[in-house]
C-alpha cells in the first residue's frame, strides 16, 4: 500500500510522520524548505505534560535536557503576589523550549527511521484524489508526483493543502499582539515562570501593562509585553527601554546585565477551518487551527491532532478503512479546539480592560488571574486536553459500567502499570502503539511476581477476552487507579483517551466498547443494555 504523504515538515508534520512509524505505517513528509529549521530564540512553546511525553515517546529523548522544566508558576499584580503553585519534583509541570530544538529533535528521529522519507525542497502545488488513493505534485529542484493513500496538510497558517481542497478558515485577525525578546540574564527564582499584571513601574511606548517571564536553558529568558489594539510600531529603541525597565522593576534597583539574543512581535489569530477532512485529504496543526490568546499554545492542540489522527490512519492503512473511523478525528479535534476558542473569546473582553469579565468570572481581578494562570498551565477551559465526551466512537450505555476519576473520553492518568513481559512501566509508555489498552486493576500485584498471579483469579477470562477483541489489544495490570475500584476493567484508545471502565471482565461488553472505538458501531444486543442501540 502506498505511503501517507505529509505536507509540512514543521513539529506537526514530523510528529504525525513518526507516530504513523511507530504504528509500522510508511510515510514521505513534503518540506517546502531546505531541510532544517533556522535557530530562532525567540520563538518557543510551553508543552503541557501530554504533548512533552507524546514527543519523548517519539523521539526517545529527554525534553528535560533541551528546555526547562517549571519548578512553579507565580501571578502579580501590580507588587501583590495573587498566587504561587510549586511543582513537586515528581509532578508533572509544563516544559519550555525552543520550537527549532522540537524540530531538530524530530528530525534527528527521522532520519533514525527507515520508514520516514523526507523530500526537501518539494513545494505542494496540486492534489488528485482517486477512489484508491491521492497524487501530488510537487515543484521545485525535486518536482515530481507523489502517490500516497492519504494526505495530510500540516503546512501551517497559509496552508497549501487548505487552499487547493478550497476549505474555508475564518476567524478573527490580531485578537493578541505581543512584543517578544529572548534575552540571557540573572532574574530571581530561576526556573519560576511569572506573569506580571499591571506593574507599578512606569509605562514607556505601546504596551499594555503585562509581562509574561519563562525560563531557557543557560540562563536566558523569553520575555513577552502584551501590546494594545492596533497597530502601533514597537521600534527596537522602545522595546530596549522597556526590557531594562522590567528588568529594573523585578531586580528592585537598577537594569542587572543582560545579552539580548533575539526580539520579535507575535501576533495571536483565531480561526477554525470548516472541514478537517475531505476524503483522503486531512488537515492538522495550523493549517486546521490558530489560538493562542490568554496563555494557551496553539503547538499543544497541533500535537495532540497528530496523536488523535495517527491511530486512526494506521488502522485504515493495516485493517482497511472504516469511514466512521476516519470522519471521528474532524468531530473530536474540531470540537475540543473550537470549545478551547470560544472559552478565550468570552474571556477576551476582561483582559482588554472592558466591563464583561463581570458577567465571566466572578471576582474581577482575581477571577482573571486565576483564569489566566488555567491557560498558561494548561488547565480549566483555556488548557486542559479536551475530552471527548460526545465522540461518535463513544460506545452507549455499556452493561457494568461505572465511573472513575477520569471523565469518559478524557485522557488517563498515568499511573504505574506492569506489562505483558512483567516489566513495570507507566502506562503513556505504552500509547502510540496503534492497539488498544485493556488495564486491570489489581491491588497487591506490584508487590508478586508475574508468574504467581498471571494464571490465577480472572487473569486468565481477561486474558482470553483480549485475545477476542476486534483490534489488537494490549493487557496491562495496575495497583491503582484513581476511582477505580479493584478488579474493575479499563479500556483506553490508543492516544490515551479513555473508552469506558467496567466492574470486573466482562467480555461481551469489552467487546462492544472495542469495537465502537475502532469502527463506530454498537451492535445491538452485545454488552449493550436492552433496548439501546
Amino acid at each position: 500500500m502506498d505511503p501517507v504523504i505529509i505536507v509540512g515538515a514543521g513539529p506537526v508534520g514530523l510528529t504525525l510522520a513518526l507516530a504513523l512509524a511507530r504504528q509500522e505505517v510508511p510515510t514521505v513528509v513534503l518540506d517546502e524548505g531546505p531541510g532544517k529549521e533556522e535557530p530562532r530564540p525567540a520563538r518557543t512553546a510551553v508543552l503541557r505534560p501530554d504533548t512533552a511525553a507524546l514527543l519523548e515517546r517519539l523521539t526517545g529523548t529527554a525534553l528535560d535536557h533541551h528546555g526547562v522544566r517549571w519548578t512553579g508558576w507565580r501571578a502579580m499584580r501590580r507588587r501583590q503576589v495573587v498566587s504561587e503553585i510549586a511543582f513537586a519534583p515528581d509532578e508533572p509541570a509544563p516544559v519550555h523550549i525552543a520550537q527549532h530544538v522540537i524540530s531538530g529533535l524530530l528530525r534527528a528521529a527521522a532520519a533514525d527511521q527507515p520508514l520516514v522519507e523526507i523530500a526537501a525542497d518539494s513545494r505542494l502545488d496540486s492534489i488528485e484524489q482517486e477512489p484508491s488513493g491521492v497524487t501530488a505534485h510537487t515543484r521545485g529542484p525535486n518536482g515530481t508526483y507523489w502517490r500516497g493513500s492519504y494526505l495530510v496538510g500540516c503546512d501551517g497558517t497559509r496552508s497549501t493543502v487548505r487552499k487547493l481542497q478550497d476549505i474555508r478558515f475564518p476567524g478573527r485577525t490580531a485578537v493578541e499582539r505581543h512584543a517578544v525578546a529572548a534575552l540571557r540574564t540573572e532574574l530571581p527564582r530561576t526556573d519560576q515562570a511569572l506573569l506580571h499584571r499591571m506593574p507599578p513601574w512606569r509605562s514607556s511606548g505601546p504596551f499594555a501593562g503585562e509581562v509574561t517571564a519563562r525560563p531557557l536553558p543557560d540562563g536566558a529568558w523569553r520575555l513577552d509585553w502584551l501590546l494594545p489594539p492596533g497597530k502601533d510600531l514597537v521600534t527596537p529603541e522602545l522595546l530596549v527601554a522597556r526590557i531594562r525597565e522590567t528588568l529594573a522593576g523585578w531586580t528592585d534597583g537598577s537594569a542587572p546585565a543582560y545579552d539580548l539574543l533575539d526580539t520579535g512581535v507575535h501576533t495571536v489569530h483565531h480561526r477554525l477551518a470548516r472541514r478537517w477532512r475531505d476524503g483522503r485529504v486531512f488537515l492538522a496543526g495550523d493549517a486546521a487551527h490558530l489560538l493562542g490568546a490568554l496563555g494557551t499554545q496553539g503547538l499543544d492542540e497541533g500535537l495532540r491532532d497528530a496523536d488523535n489522527l495517527a491511530w486512526k490512519l494506521a488502522s485504515a492503512w493495516h485493517h482497511g478503512p472504516h469511514e466512521a473511523l476516519l470522519d471521528s478525528y474532524q468531530a473530536e479535534r474540531r470540537a475540543v479546539v473550537a470549545a478551547r476558542l470560544r472559552a478565550t473569546d468570552q474571556a477576551l473582553p476582561g483582559r482588554r480592560g472592558g466591563g464583561g469579565l463581570r458577567h465571566i468570572v466572578p471576582g474581577t481581578a482575581r477571577g482573571h488571574d486565576a483564569l489566566l494562570t488555567d491557560g498558561h498551565l494548561g488547565r480549566g477551559a483555556l488548557g486542559a486536553p479536551g475530552a471527548y465526551t460526545a465522540s461518535p466512537l463513544a460506545p452507549r450505555h455499556l452493561e457494568g459500567e461505572i465511573p472513575v476519576d477520569t471523565p469518559r473520553g478524557a485522557p488517563v492518568s498515568d499511573v504505574r502499570v506492569t506489562a505483558e513481559d512483567g516489566s513495570f512501566v507507566r502506562l503513556r509508555d505504552r500509547l502510540g502503539r496503534g492497539t488498544l489498552l485493556v488495564l486491570l486493576i489489581a491491588p497487591g500485584t506490584g508487590v508478586w511476581d508475574r508468574k504467581h498471579w498471571v494464571s490465577a483469579g480472572v487473569m486468565p477470562r481477561l486474558a482470553a477476552a483480549v485475545t477476542a477483541l476486534p483490534h489488537p489489544a494490549e493487557l496491562l495490570v495496575a495497583e491503582s487507579y484513581p476511582g477505580a475500584p479493584a478488579h474493575s476493567v479499563l479500556l483506553v484508545r490508543p492516544d490515551g483517551h479513555l473508552v469506558t471502565a467496567l466492574t470486573g471482565v466482562r467480555p461481551a461488553a469489552l467487546y462492544a466498547a472495542a469495537e465502537a472505538t475502532v469502527e463506530g458501531v454498537v451492535e445491538e444486543g452485545v454488552g449493550v443494555e436492552a433496548g439501546v442501540r
